[in-house]
């Protein structure tokens, strides 16, 4: 059988169908309370981007509830960048193309939040204050002002059994430390790279 791409609007409403009302209007263009709640409770995000030239980014952001996410008003938020690996692919989608999506994930609750807006990144403002960790302030922030807010159902979450750790099998495939001796320092002994993957990894987060 000969692959079948769909191409057009028409096309892939025929196959998902439209929309319930209640899930087609639930967006909004502000931040109430309940979001307020939950991104003071948000501990990892993943943020969407797109370059000029089409190229896109989706990239993991995680910090201690309270800290990864600051509210600056019902319309503004931002995001603390802390140490990494230094590649910058979504900062520099954004310097091509100022917009981001983001889902936002509490640990064990299979619902996410998802924001959309206009991006900018700021390399400093006094409410940076408000976002240190461990004595560290932010590298920079990423700045949404908020076009689009809006709560995305648990089906994904329970499709996956991503909150099942009796279900977790994380030696199924190689470990960092492979990994990194496969594809990334093939030069470097197994043993330099698993003591450098090992417990004293996590003392360089801030």
């Amino acid at each position: 059988m000969s692959e079948e791409t769909i191409r057009t609007a028409e096309e892939l409403r025929e196959l998902v169908g439209a929309p319930l009302p209640a899930v087609r209007d639930k967006v909004i263009d502000h931040l109430r309370d309940v979001h307020r709640q939950w991104l003071a409770h948000t501990a990892f995000v993943v943020v969407a981007t797109s370059g000029a030239d089409g190229r896109t980014d989706a990239s993991p952001k995680g910090d201690p509830p309270g800290q990864l996410v600051h509210v600056l008003d019902d319309r503004t938020i931002a995001l603390a960048e802390r140490p990494g690996n230094r590649r910058a692919d979504g900062y520099l989608n954004i310097l091509d193309n100022p917009h981001a999506g983001l889902v936002c994930i509490i640990p064990g609750r299979g619902d996410t939040l998802r924001i959309n807006g206009r991006a900018r990144l700021v390399r400093d403002a006094p409410w940076f204050d408000e976002m240190v960790v461990k004595g560290h302030r932010p590298l920079l922030a990423l700045v949404i002002d908020v076009e689009e807010v809006y709560f995305h159902c648990a089906k994904a979450f329970m499709r996956s059994r991503m909150w099942h750790p009796d279900e977790w099998d994380p030696t199924a495939v190689s470990s960092r430390a492979e990994i990194s001796k496969l594809l990334e320092r093939p030069d470097e002994t197994i043993e330099a790279l698993e003591e450098y993957y090992g417990s004293q990894y996590s003392t360089g987060l801030y």
